[in-house]
């Protein structure tokens, strides 16, 4: 049974728009809460949380939160941020000078987890793809599951499913040190790497934080493929709190093509059955294995997975088909670390394999990249090279800042010119308006273009198509 969360409240949200923001203020509006927010630019989610009945500022000024002082003034007022939130906001700056109680958004998602039995997704890579399999799988078996995650869920058509459930699947983000905060009842580690450097100094911080997390989890489920969890984790003396390990669940492939993946399915060693997953990619089959294995844990019955499985679909923006134009087929991909870079152009690879035999058709793989923070091609500019020079052609546009200064004066030609002593078909192109003007000289008929980035690459199919996009 669901706990209240703390009575006659109000939470505005300074920057509401954002993924993850997005999703906890819609969850505090099913459960009967009122909730404003503000951000500068409205999206698909800012007009989802109006619907609901959220008050949504277009603008970030001290008078925002003056009203909103004024309108709920007999409630208690929680003003709520992420990371990305810069001191200097207009709107954080008024409440600091105010004394107003001002909460991360991770206090917030910390204290609605506390109402469900909780499976907390965590890991460097494939949080979403993860988070969207688990919460398919629960709703479909379970019937008794919420979700709050980092992407639109596809069962849901949204990023916050929230009701008096039992069980309640929740992303958790370790890029800001702030996943030490959650309290789950099984927490999942998909696998860990150095990134976030912006945050973090090396990848012992990383797992420092990581291994926080797993204390905080009454049960842990970690990938044993993943060499650094199965290092850091498996046998530890000097964490005695860290609960009891699983790593009893194994699904081992048989077949991998562009449409799916079969794979014989174990559990603690002893064959269970073979499994027809619609998804395709290793990665992709190390996170549905993490899926299964937490529902296992939480006592779904393996026939219901079984039977269920088969409906199973990828987060948007992950391998996501945007479509074809003129016999070129873009997919767009949140990809912006180089081991996500390398698993994504592999399964492109996948999809333009002749169906007989191992050669590739002429078809090409072109990738077009938008670097993703300055501190994170400062870091891994020798590693996105190495990864990105095994598509056919690149193209490599201006970094997507996410709101960091560029004090070390970082530029994209940094990447390029390192893909050049690789693969000489790589250019760099200033922006998706430049491809646009050039699309047909930079591609040609039967090319798979991958669109890869975290920033706001993902508006060039509509700008390919002339459209209105957010």
């Amino acid at each position: 049974m669901n706990k209240e969360l703390i009575p006659n409240n109000h939470f505005h949200f300074i920057g509401v728009g954002g993924i993850g923001m997005s999703a906890i203020a819609m969850g505090l509006l099913k459960k009967g809460y009122s909730v404003s927010g503000s951000d500068l630019v409205k999206n698909n989610e800012t007009k989802k949380l109006e619907k609901l009945g959220a008050i949504i500022f277009n603008s970030q000024i001290g008078q925002n939160i003056e009203f909103v002082n004024s309108k709920f003034n007999n409630n208690l007022i929680n003003f709520v941020v992420s990371t990305a939130i810069k001191p200097d906001n207009e709107e954080l700056m008024y409440c600091r000078e105010k004394n107003l109680p001002v909460k991360h958004r991770s206090e917030i998602l910390a204290m609605l987890m506390k109402s469900y039995t909780s499976l907390a997704v965590a890991g460097s890579h494939g949080k979403t793809s993860t988070s969207t399999f688990l919460s398919t799988l629960l709703e479909l078996c379970t019937h008794n599951s919420s979700s709050i995650t980092g992407g639109i869920i596809p069962i849901y058509n949204s990023n916050c499913h929230l009701e008096n459930t039992k069980f309640l699947v929740a992303e958790v983000d370790e890029s800001d040190g702030t996943i030490n905060r959650y309290e789950s009842d099984i927490g999942i580690i998909n696998n860990i790497d150095f990134d976030h450097c912006d945050h973090f100094s090396d990848l012992k911080e990383v797992i420092y934080s990581f291994k926080y997390f797993a204390k905080n989890s009454k049960k842990l489920l970690i990938n044993f493929d993943c060499e650094i969890t199965r290092n850091n984790f498996y046998s530890e003396s000097n964490w005695s709190n860290i609960s009891p390990i699983n790593v009893s669940y194994a699904l081992i492939p048989t077949e991998i093509n562009k449409s799916h993946t079969i794979g014989k399915y174990y559990e603690k060693g002893n064959f269970i059955s073979s499994i027809n997953i619609p998804i395709p990619g290793l990665h992709n089959l190390s996170n549905i294995t993490a899926a299964i294995a937490a529902s296992r844990m939480i006592g779904v019955n393996f026939l219901e997975i079984k039977k269920n499985i088969q409906y199973l679909k990828l987060p948007n923006k992950r391998f996501e088909y945007r479509g074809t134009l003129d016999e070129r087929d873009l997919y767009d991909d949140y990809a912006h670390h180089p081991n996500e870079i390398k698993e994504t152009i592999k399964l492109g690879r996948l999809f333009i394999k002749k169906k007989n035999n191992n050669e590739f058709h002429k078809r090409r793989l072109i990738a077009i990249f938008q670097p993703h923070r300055y501190s994170r091609v400062k870091q891994f500019a020798k590693e996105f090279a190495e990864e990105l020079s095994k598509a056919d052609v690149i193209y490599i546009t201006s970094i997507y800042g996410a709101g960091e200064g560029n004090v070390d004066k970082i530029t994209s030609e940094i990447i390029t010119d390192l893909i050049y002593k690789q693969n000489k078909n790589v250019s760099y192109i200033n922006n998706y308006n430049e491809i646009k003007k050039n699309f047909y000289e930079l591609t040609k008929k039967g090319d798979l273009i991958l669109n890869m980035g975290a920033g706001d690459c993902h508006n060039f199919w509509s700008i390919l198509n002339e459209k209105k996009f957010e």
